[in-house]
């Protein structure tokens, strides 16, 4: 009798660990690369701003993503004029999480000369990460009204 308690009890112990809750798996969805680049962007939040910058000591815009993402081993130009030749150019309202945003931050500037990344886009409010030299490294919206007036384009490289 024992015995046979014990097999019941063990065996509902075994198969209910490999069962559905509710029919719904218990696997987790992937991680996507975009997702992956983003983390990484955002374990720097907070690092100040240094001209070139590339370590947790300070960072630059375009350093920031850079680093991001060639930790997932996509290399990436150093500089955010460069990065804004690669990948394909997409419609603000199509940009996910993993594209990269770019600005010109004065008139008179003829290149590209700042780099976001973007972190999320719900409803159309876009956030995105980047190092600012007031600031360091923040996450800000797209509709701000220096940065509206400063976006020039996105484009997905992933």
């Amino acid at each position: 009798m024992k015995n046979s308690l014990f097999l019941l009890v063990f065996s509902f112990v075994l198969f209910s660990c490999g069962a559905k809750k509710n029919g719904v798996s218990n696997s987790r969805k992937p991680i996507s690369k975009a997702d992956k680049i983003v983390a990484n962007a955002l374990n720097y939040e907070g690092v100040k701003y240094k001209y070139g910058g590339t370590t947790k000591r300070g960072m630059d815009c375009s350093g920031v993503i850079y680093v991001a993402f060639g930790e997932e081993n996509f290399q990436l130009p150093r500089v955010s004029r460069e990065m804004a030749k690669e990948g394909k150019k997409i419609a603000l309202k199509k940009v996910a999480k993993g594209d990269l945003l770019f600005f010109k931050t004065r008139k008179s500037y003829k290149n590209i000369n700042h780099v976001g990344l973007v972190v999320s886009n719900k409803n159309g409010q876009i956030r995105f990460i980047h190092s600012t030299t007031s600031k360091g490294v923040i996450v800000s919206l797209l509709s701000q009204k220096y940065w509206a007036k400063a976006f020039v384009k996105a484009t997905r490289v992933l």
